[in-house]
């Protein structure tokens, strides 16, 4: 029996992946072709995740900002009412109407500016995806030395 490291050993050859000293090339190729469609695989799929991340951030800040579309409508229509009623007969009924105006207006600003700050925290890039792309081995790239 032997008891000391032999040559299938990954202290001979100073690798701890398996021993491919009897593979032949087509069975190396098949190998990393094979690790290679892994690896894409695995990087498709995380760019997909960081596109739904990015694209539900990006339907939150377009629903408030949408709200904030809808109350400077309202803003217009109730001006509009409150300016027709305020000089058709001066009473109180037109100063009510300016008063719901301005709660319009103080909506709309808010969910304007809620909306742009989440605009804003939008990256639409997949930074993850791009920075583990970019640390493929150079054996993957080709040469620019030929």
């Amino acid at each position: 029996m032997v008891t000391g490291p032999g040559p299938e050993s990954p202290a001979v050859h100073g690798t701890l992946g398996p021993d491919v000293s009897d593979s032949s090339v087509g069975e190396l190729f098949g190998r990393v072709t094979q690790d290679l469609s892994v690896l894409m695989r695995q990087e498709l799929e995380l760019a997909k995740a960081e596109v739904r991340q990015e694209v539900t951030k990006s339907g939150k800040a377009a629903g408030l900002l949408g709200g904030a579309g809808f109350a400077g409508y309202m803003v217009l229509l109730f001006a509009s009412i409150a300016l027709w009623w305020g000089l058709s007969n001066v009473m109180d009924q037109g100063w009510a109407a300016l008063i719901v105006t301005a709660i319009w207006a103080v909506i709309g600003a808010v969910l304007y500016t809620t909306g742009r700050r989440q605009m804003k925290e939008v990256h639409p890039k997949p930074e993850r995806t791009v920075e583990t792309v970019r640390e493929l081995p150079g054996a993957l790239k080709p040469s620019a030395r030929s």
